[in-house]
């Protein structure tokens, strides 16, 4: 069967309560399936938290006792991966027989990353993606992945993948994804710009697939009280106003975008329209030209220290 149902879930978490924010992802899974969803993305950061005009008293040169403690609360409401929200969020996909892509703010050891971690119906937790690059003061307080999770996972909805925020404006990392055969290009977000939306169009038409992206809807009042917000402290304050969407193989837009409130937006694709879509433009395949240009990914896991024994 080549016609599925998918969703794109735009809402927000609860601020400072990743096991809350369980329920509430699961509420909203529930909700997509009930409307005949496969698959359902949820925004970056959804677990964790994206605490959008938070600053953490930074300066060049300068980290104050507070930059700490800001980050102490952020780092233990962080999730291990995989974890007690993992496992539940794995049970859920199995009860409702949905895949379910969601970013969360990953805890290993005492750095954070930005991960999508993915689900299966059967249950398991199928892998993730540590976000490769930071944006600007993201550098604050996450750590960079390495091309060991740059997953793309055969599903019935489709060759199944995640590219978080500003990596889609990574061009060799999109070349990365459309070698592996990408067919549900996943984009979580914290980005609400206009500029956005074309910018899905563009990927969606350079990879001749389908994107789904999911970003939050932000208000001041859902902002964690443990941080200092640089953009406003109105609680009726729009933080990050949404605009999330799905995108067809030709550029062409299935739903949304929506601003400014909670949504579940739900789009039927048919994947034959890829198929039908790279039939004048395959940028991996038939419009690539190998003997010019060459792209190199190392998916080496990358480790600080090396452990050599002598026998």
């Amino acid at each position: 069967m080549s016609k599925h149902c998918v969703a794109v879930i735009q809402t927000s978490p609860i601020p400072s309560d990743s096991a809350a924010t369980v329920d509430k992802l699961i509420k909203f899974a529930g909700d997509a399936r009930r409307q005949g969803a496969e698959l359902a993305v949820f925004p970056e950061a959804f677990l964790g938290g994206y605490p959008k005009g938070a600053d953490f008293h930074i300066a060049l040169g300068a980290r104050p006792p507070e930059s700490r403690e800001e980050f102490r609360h952020y780092y233990e409401n962080a999730i291990a991966v995989p974890g007690p929200e993992t496992e539940r969020i794995a049970a859920a996909a199995a009860e409702l027989k949905l895949f379910i892509v969601v970013g969360v703010i990953e805890r290993a050891g005492a750095t954070l990353y930005c991960t999508a971690l993915f689900f299966g119906p059967e249950g398991g937790l199928l892998g993730k993606h540590r976000k490769l690059m930071p944006t600007a003061a993201e550098r604050y307080i996450w750590g960079q992945g390495d091309g060991s999770t740059l997953p793309v996972f055969d599903s019935p909805v489709g060759k199944l993948g995640a590219v978080i925020c500003w990596e889609n404006y990574m061009p060799m990392l999109r070349m990365a994804m459309y070698g592996k055969g990408i067919e549900i290009y996943c984009a979580p977000t914290a980005d609400d710009r206009p500029t956005w939306l074309p910018s899905m169009q563009h990927i969606a038409l350079e990879g001749r697939c389908f994107v789904l992206s999911s970003c939050q809807v932000l208000r001041g009042s859902e902002f964690p009280k443990e941080f200092r917000n640089e953009i406003s402290t109105d609680p009726d304050a729009i933080l990050m106003r949404g605009g999330s969407c799905i995108i067809g193989p030709l550029g062409n837009v299935l739903a949304g975008p929506v601003f400014d409130e909670d949504a579940v937006l739900v789009a039927e694709i048919d994947l034959a329209d890829i198929p039908r879509a790279r039939f004048d433009f395959d940028v991996a395949g038939h419009y690539s030209r190998p003997d010019v240009f060459r792209l190199t990914v190392n998916e080496t896991s990358q480790h600080p220290i090396a452990t050599v024994r002598e026998e």
